[in-house]
């Protein structure tokens, strides 16, 4: 590898059906963009940091020909591969080097986020296969909330449940971990971070460490999603499961995939479900932004208010009219709001280039 002054990062974030990839070069403080693109809906695009298309062509939805299609334009091999890991799972909390026994302990963790962790540890193999002398980096969406008091992380069970790893992980860390980088010496006591996206969420930030959270053992709690419902009364799947004959992989497929906007207006996409004025669209988008100013009421609850609200994630940083409605509801609180874009891939490649650093 080369000197840590002077490392090339490729930073993998692979989803279900898509991969979003960042080429950079990272050095002391720096972090530059040689590249990126995304492979989604059938389509593969790439382009240099300076906006020129290096790839864009029809593409299946098979990640690792996504992957090797993507090597074709890199002028040498990563020194290194950062890979966003959404859930380590309870046995690995941070971010660290993968070497066999931490791909077995997040291979473990494949379960509590089933749409995330399994495309993105065969990714991690596939890396692991193609770029041999390169590190491989799992950054962890949950290692941002790993030090959470246990009046946050700790759910009302029993001992023996809580003992076993069911607590409150925390999601969109990566994210969190961006915005407080780009606050930088600006970072105020009392800070609110309001995620919003396919996945949403909404953390209480004290002194620069996460305090509460809404997401919780699974990504699929807290706030109404694209697809996701979010928190939801427990004794509903109770229900279902006795009286309408609901198992295990139909509950999964129910609040995972089919609820959400999805649910209420039959679509996840905010834009096309704003865009409509039938009442059913006009619903998802009440829900929608009630749930997330219940949220982040509940955070300035946690913090004794707030010093700031930051907005971000594809919906919180541009739906301008949205976040208006929520501050509108939020006035009282007095606390001030922006949006900022999430750089979870420039934060995948900070943190690989700093623990293969630290490491070599």
């Amino acid at each position: 590898m080369r000197s840590a002054h002077d490392v090339r990062v490729l930073a993998l974030n692979a989803g279900s059906s898509s991969l979003k990839f960042g080429l950079y070069r990272v050095g002391g403080e720096t972090c530059d963009l040689l590249l990126d693109g995304e492979a989604e809906d059938g389509r593969l695009w790439a382009k240099n940091a300076s906006g020129r298309s290096l790839l864009d062509e029809a593409a299946t939805d098979d990640m690792d020909a996504a992957l090797t299609r993507v090597i074709t334009i890199l002028d040498s091999p990563p020194d290194i591969v950062g890979h966003r890991i959404v859930h380590g799972g309870p046995i690995v909390r941070r971010h660290c080097l993968i070497d066999d026994a931490v791909l077995a302990a997040l291979e473990g963790a494949a379960t509590l986020a089933p749409l995330h962790v399994p495309p993105a540890l065969a990714m991690v193999r596939h890396a692991r296969r193609r770029f041999p002398d390169a590190v491989q980096v799992a950054c962890l969406d949950t290692a941002f909330h790993a030090d959470m008091p246990e009046a946050a992380s700790a759910y009302p069970l029993p001992r023996a449940i809580r003992d076993a790893g069911v607590f409150r992980y925390g999601f969109h860390g990566l994210s969190c971990e961006s915005i407080l980088r780009q606050l930088g010496a600006d970072i105020p006591e009392r800070l609110i971070i309001v995620h919003l996206g396919g996945g949403c969420s909404v953390t209480a930030v004290h002194a620069g460490r996460s305090v509460d959270t809404s997401m919780g053992l699974t990504p699929t709690g807290g706030l109404m999603m694209a697809t996701r419902c979010g928190d939801i009364d427990p004794g509903v799947l109770i229900y279902l499961m006795r009286e309408r004959g609901f198992d295990a992989d139909s509950l999964e497929r129910l609040v995972d995939r089919e609820s959400g906007l999805t649910g209420i207006a039959g679509s996840g996409d905010m834009r096309a479900v704003a865009g409509r004025a039938d009442a059913s669209a006009r619903l998802a988008i009440d829900m929608f932004q009630r749930s997330v100013a219940k949220a982040v009421a509940g955070m300035l609850a946690v913090l004794g208010g707030a010093d700031l609200i930051v907005f971000t994630g594809g919906i919180g940083e541009h739906d301008a009219q949205l976040r208006a409605a929520v501050c509108e509801a939020l006035a009282w609180s007095g606390a001030p709001a922006r949006a900022l874009p999430s750089r979870e891939d420039e934060e995948i490649a900070r943190l690989s280039a700093s623990l293969a650093g630290a490491a070599a």
